[in-house]
């Protein structure tokens, strides 16, 4: 019989560890892109309005980005594989009321509550996983694949999102959570080891400030254009937001018990990951939200339709996560960032021409090579900023990153939701919002070149 130390036992072990830590992250990722082609179907069976299908597609990510730091230090504090189990029982819960929701209140309010779920397992995830792979190039290999495994998940979103949605409804793309979080909390809890705790006290004041901040410019970005954006609630929600930020900087300048690792931020690698996480997660989920509305609302398809024609432009994902796993050796991560991110800058802004003639196979080539850069970048950035912060770091870099992602997602998606709102047409709001997606890449890839390659 073959000891446990084989190549072969090796890699079964690898293999159901990258299951068990992905499995979080998939559900994450699927609800963050999966919403968006169904949004019309939900508009149309629930009566909500484009403010509350923001909202229940926005508000995810709010809880989501408001609660990682807090939850990273959680895991500090208790440990990383009871946080990690916890959040995934949150969204399993989450999950099933959202399918069972009768109106758009209910939904938004279970999404929220979707977004402290994934909030807890997200950076226990990525702490395990460093834990798991403690030698860097393994490690490196792993993060490639298990970006590929929660890419691949992103990417068929849209199309798995069509095809329930076509054939079940939309309470289907909530319900497809629950074998996910099965599977998931029963490989974990046989599977994976426990971290240990650290006895360090949580930093509750600027979680609290930051939370409070991070509300305030989610609350201003989704209503600014029903409210008008010089009106009280939204100058108000401004101002609140201006304070706890002034608040929680002076909190940070003093303590003892920072809330984010300062001393990180002194690595160049580490700030500009976080800044690049921010622009990335901005242009490919504002143009993942807006072309599940642009092909349903411009070009007359239906759920089923966009999700087939979304297929194209999100495949290359997990084929890029591969590559990377395979280039990744011999080029470095910054060089690799900066290449691709410039490429899907270009691929992107040639969309701008967008008329209402424009051939599909045109929109979904742009599109599709822009996905291709995106493939690269995202493991090369969670490898640039684990090799900055190190293990001992790795709940709180996680944190920080995926916070700053997951905000870039949520702005993203607010912006291209202004963009529309202000705009005559559907095709006019694509041009402007491609323009403005184009822009994020070229900031992400001139940020790169200046602190990471």
């Amino acid at each position: 019989m073959p000891s446990s130390s084989t190549p072969t036992a090796l890699k079964t072990r690898s293999g159901v560890t990258i299951t068990a830590l992905a499995t979080g992250f998939v559900m994450a990722s699927l609800d963050t892109t999966v919403v968006n082609v169904a949004g019309a179907a939900i508009q149309a069976d629930l009566g909500s309005t484009l403010t509350e299908l923001t909202w229940i597609i926005d508000g995810y990510i709010l809880t989501f980005a408001s609660l990682l730091l807090l939850a990273g230090g959680l895991a500090n504090r208790l440990g990383a594989k009871g946080v990690y189990q916890a959040g995934m029982a949150v969204f399993f819960a989450a999950s099933l009321v959202c399918a069972l929701a009768p109106n758009a209140e209910w939904l938004i309010a279970a999404r929220l509550a979707q977004g402290i779920g994934a909030a807890l397992f997200m950076p226990s995830s990525l702490s395990l996983l460093v834990r798991a792979f403690p030698e860097r190039r393994q490690r490196t290999r792993m993060l490639g694949l298990w970006s590929a495994i929660v890419a691949t998940s992103a990417g068929i979103g849209p199309t798995l999102g069509g095809l329930l949605v076509g054939a079940f409804g939309w309470p289907s793309i909530f319900l497809v959570n629950l074998p996910i979080g099965i599977i998931g909390m029963l490989l974990t809890r046989h599977h994976i080891a426990p971290v240990g705790s650290s006895p360090q006290s949580l930093a509750v004041p600027g979680h609290l400030l930051g939370i409070v901040a991070l509300a305030a410019i989610s609350f201003g970005l989704i209503e600014g254009p029903r409210f008008g954006w010089v009106s009280a609630p939204v100058l108000g929600t401004a101002a609140v937001a201006l304070i706890a930020l002034v608040l929680l900087t002076a909190r940070e300048r003093r303590t003892a018990n920072p809330l984010l690792p300062w001393p990180l931020f002194r690595d160049p690698r580490f700030g500009g990951a976080n800044l690049v996480g921010f622009l990335f997660n901005f242009a490919l989920y504002g143009t993942i939200f807006l072309l599940g509305l642009y092909f349903q609302n411009a070009r007359g398809a239906d759920p089923f339709e966009a999700g087939l024609q979304l297929l194209p432009m999100t495949i290359f994902f997990p084929v890029a996560n591969v590559v990377f796993s395979r280039i990744s050796g011999r080029f470095g991560n910054g060089a690799l960032i900066t290449a691709f991110l410039a490429l899907a800058a270009v691929s992107t802004l040639c969309l701008v021409m967008i008329s209402p003639g424009t051939p599909y196979w045109v929109i979904a080539l742009g599109v599709g090579t822009a996905n291709l850069g995106a493939g690269v970048i995202s493991p090369a950035m969670t490898a640039v900023l684990v090799d900055a912060g190190g293990p001992e770091h790795a709940n709180v870099s996680g944190s920080v990153l995926n916070a700053n992602r997951q905000l870039g997602s949520l702005v993203g998606v607010a912006a291209v939701g202004v963009v529309l709102h202000a705009t005559p047409d559907w095709t006019a709001g694509a041009s402007h919002s491609f323009l403005l997606v184009g822009l994020a890449y070229a900031a992400g890839s001139f940020v790169s070149w200046r602190l990471l390659a």
